[in-house]
């Protein structure tokens, strides 16, 4: 694609990518002090700083910290249908299980699959033990309302809840993207499985590229929808949210995975405090240009949010010519 390795380097320099050593040092250690990891590393912490932040976040069912607490997990789910259970300490979607609906003592997945309550504390008993958490190390399950999709975002994705990806910057939203689950990721909005990447217009909302396993194309692979129509509603509403979960952080090189619910509206899904670098690619955009704008800034933290917000929809829109070109 690029010809040789030296021509590739080159190439990349000139586009602006940001990878992942310059990331780590110059980004990662530079600007996220180490005490503050553990808040967005464990789902519950960050869960309960959102709370306290009044920032929107799924409702918490039930939090299961004991094989004990397994046994009684009907009970703890009151009635519940529809949920969602994560390991607190888990990463890259590992361990999430999404119940859809229930019924007669069968619970459905997101894909179809019936499945008991026994299957389901089996896979509760495995959160604990920390099969899905950093580390191998010993974990909770946190048992969370289920994501109704706002619906002009849920056409786009397939068996699984699209959710979108900003990356802000001393608190300023410098990259979007929105990942669509399709049939060859499992209905999971994960890249590296397959899913499908959208590079989205900071001062807009709209599509303006988009890649699956790293190769540019224009319909989704299973609902055949046209990605260049896609626009996230409440746009604006979504910045501003991101910059929120900076400031309540205190992280300064942020990855805020965020959903739009058809109940609560814009809501926090999870935060990542070494975020993931495809996003340039579902831009075919690079991040280093965008992050040394922002280092321009004389004390960006302390900018209000919506200083912040428009900052970015001023110097981050996308160039007409870039949307959607080959």
């Amino acid at each position: 694609m690029f010809g040789s390795p030296i021509s590739a380097f080159f190439d990349l320099k000139s586009r602006g990518i940001l990878g992942m050593n310059r990331r780590n040092i110059a980004y990662i250690s530079r600007y996220n002090k180490r005490h503050a990891f553990p808040l967005v590393d464990n789902k519950l912490l960050t869960k309960t700083l959102a709370i306290e932040f009044q920032v929107a976040v799924p409702e918490l069912i039930a939090v299961i910290d004991s094989q004990h607490d397994v046994q009684l997990l009907e009970k703890k789910l009151q009635g519940r249908k529809k949920f969602c259970i994560k390991p607190a300490k888990g990463s890259g979607g590992k361990g999430i299980l999404v119940i859809c609906a229930s019924e007669q003592g069968e619970y459905l997945r997101s894909n179809g699959q019936a499945i008991s309550l026994m299957d389901i504390q089996r896979h509760i008993s495995n959160i604990l033990a920390g099969l899905f958490s950093l580390g191998g190390a010993v974990d909770v399950a946190v048992i969370e309302d289920l994501i109704e999709v706002d619906p002009d975002m849920g056409r786009f994705s397939h068996e699984g809840v699209p959710d979108i990806r900003l990356i802000v910057f001393r608190g300023v939203p410098v990259m979007a993207m929105m990942r669509l689950a399709c049939t060859a990721s499992q209905g999971k909005a994960n890249l590296h499985q397959g899913a499908v990447g959208v590079g989205i217009d900071i001062a807009s909302g709209r599509a303006v590229h988009a890649v699956q396993h790293d190769t540019p194309i224009q319909h989704h692979p299973d609902t055949g929808l046209a990605l260049k129509d896609l626009v996230i509603p409440s746009w604006h509403c979504l910045l501003e949210l991101g910059c929120a979960c900076a400031d309540m952080t205190g992280l300064g090189f942020l990855g805020v995975d965020l959903v739009m619910d058809k109940t609560i509206g814009p809501a926090l899904l999870e935060l990542n405090a070494r975020p993931g670098l495809s996003i340039q690619i579902a831009n075919d955009a690079g991040l280093l240009p965008r992050l040394r704008k922002v280092e321009e800034l004389n004390r960006a933290e302390l900018m209000v949010v919506s200083q912040r917000v428009a900052f970015a929809e001023q110097h981050f829109a996308a160039a007409p010519a870039a949307v959607f070109s080959d």
